[in-house]
C-alpha cells in the first residue's frame, strides 16, 4: 500500500515540534494500544533527544491487555520510557495522570514553575478526547477522521501543570509496509487513501491467524475459514452486503468488517508484538540493502559506458584540431 503525505505540510509540523521542544519538560506521546509500535511517530521520537517521554497506551478497552503487558515490558528498560495502559473515558486512569507526569518532573509542578507537558500522537489515537477529559472542557475538535488538530494549542490543566498541543501527523513514508497496513486497519489512515477491500484483506488475515475465535463468535461462523477473501464474502453474505443478484459487494462487506474492528464490536486485539516488529524491521533493512547494492551495481555498470563516451567525444573534439594535425604530421616524419 502506497500512502503519500504533504511534505510542506510535515515540514511545519517539524518545525513546531522542534520549537516546543525546547519549552517543555516532558512528553506526553498517546498511541493505539492496538498498534503501539505502528503508531508512534519517528520524528518525535529523533527530535525529542533527551525530554523524558511518558507513554498513553489509549483504547485499552479495545485492547488485548496480554500482548499490552508484553509491550510494557519490552519498554521497561529504557530510561527515558513510561508507558501506562490508559483509557480517556476511564476516570481513575485521567485521575492518575497528574502523578505519573510529576513523578517524571519532579522538580516542577508549582503555580510558579509548572510542569510543561508537549502532547503529542498520530491522528485518530485519542489525543483530542484525553486534552477535552483533562481539562472538562471541549477544546479541541473530536472526530472519527484522522488529523482534525490544525495548530498548536497551550492549555492550562492546573495551577502545576500545562500542556501544549501539536497537531496529529504522520511521517512523509512509513518504511514498513506492514505497519501501513495496520494504520490502515485500525482508522489511522484517511479512508480516501486506501483500497478499503485490500486493507479488509490484511486485518482478516491477521484474525484468521492470531484471533480467529473473535471472528467466529462475531459473525456466528458454522467453521473456522482459512482463506481472508472466502471470510469477507462470507461476512458481506451474512451482513446483508449484496448486489443485485445476490452478489456479494466486497466494498461494502469490507466497509461492515473494518466498521468492527475500528469499534472493538469484534472484540479486544492488538496487531504487533515486539518480537514481530524486530522481524520486520530486519526484512525492511534487507530490502534496503537490495535496493542499495541494486543501486550500486547500476552505477558501476554505467562508469565504463559514460567514460566510452566520453572518450569518444573527446577524440571528435580534437580530430581536427591544429595540435592534432601536427601531432599527425610528427608522427608520420
Amino acid at each position: 500500500m502506497s500512502v503519500q503525505w504533504f511534505p510542506g505540510h510535515m515540514n511545519k509540523a517539524r518545525r513546531e515540534i522542534e520549537k516546543v521542544m525546547t519549552q517543555v519538560d516532558l512528553v506526553i506521546e498517546v498511541l493505539d494500544a492496538r498498534i503501539p509500535d505502528s503508531s508512534q511517530n519517528p520524528m518525535l521520537t529523533t527530535l525529542r533527544g533527551d525530554v523524558p517521554v511518558l507513554r498513553l497506551l489509549n483504547k485499552k478497552d479495545l485492547a488485548d491487555r496480554e500482548r499490552v503487558n508484553r509491550w510494557l515490558e519490552h519498554w521497561r528498560d529504557a530510561d527515558d520510557i513510561t508507558a501506562y495502559p490508559f483509557s480517556t473515558t476511564d476516570k481513575a486512569d485521567l485521575a492518575k495522570l497528574s502523578n505519573w507526569v510529576q513523578a517524571l518532573v519532579p522538580h516542577r509542578g508549582t503555580a510558579e514553575k509548572p510542569i510543561r507537558a508537549m502532547i503529542a500522537g498520530i491522528p485518530n489515537v485519542g489525543k483530542s478526547s484525553l486534552m477535552n477529559a483533562l481539562l472538562g472542557k471541549r477544546v479541541a475538535k473530536v472526530g472519527n477522521e484522522p488529523a482534525v488538530t490544525k495548530a498548536q494549542q497551550k492549555l492550562r490543566v492546573h495551577d502545576g501543570f500545562q500542556l501544549l498541543d501539536t497537531p496529529g501527523i504522520l511521517w512523509p513514508k512509513i518504511e514498513n509496509p506492514d505497519a501501513s497496513y495496520r494504520l490502515a486497519v485500525t482508522g489511522a489512515v484517511r479512508d480516501t487513501a486506501i483500497d478499503y477491500e485490500d486493507v479488509a484483506l490484511v486485518g482478516l488475515s491477521f484474525f484468521l491467524a492470531d484471533y480467529n475465535d473473535a471472528l467466529v463468535t462475531r459473525y456466528k461462523l458454522k467453521a473456522i475459514p482459512t482463506d481472508a477473501a472466502e471470510t469477507l464474502k462470507i461476512i458481506g453474505s451474512k451482513r446483508g452486503a449484496l448486489r443485485a443478484g445476490g452478489k456479494v459487494d466486497m466494498h461494502k462487506a469490507a466497509e461492515v468488517f473494518l466498521s468492527d474492528v475500528r469499534s472493538g464490536a469484534i472484540g479486544p486485539y492488538v496487531m504487533e508484538t515486539p518480537e514481530m516488529v524486530a522481524d520486520e524491521w530486519v526484512k525492511v533493512e534487507q530490502v534496503k540493502a537490495a535496493k542499495e547494492a541494486a543501486r550500486q551495481a547500476r552505477l558501476a555498470a554505467a562508469v565504463p559506458q559514460r567514460q566510452q563516451q566520453q572518450n569518444v567525444a573527446y577524440r571528435q573534439e580534437n580530430s581536427d584540431s591544429p595540435v592534432s594535425d601536427t601531432l599527425d604530421s610528427d608522427s608520420k616524419e
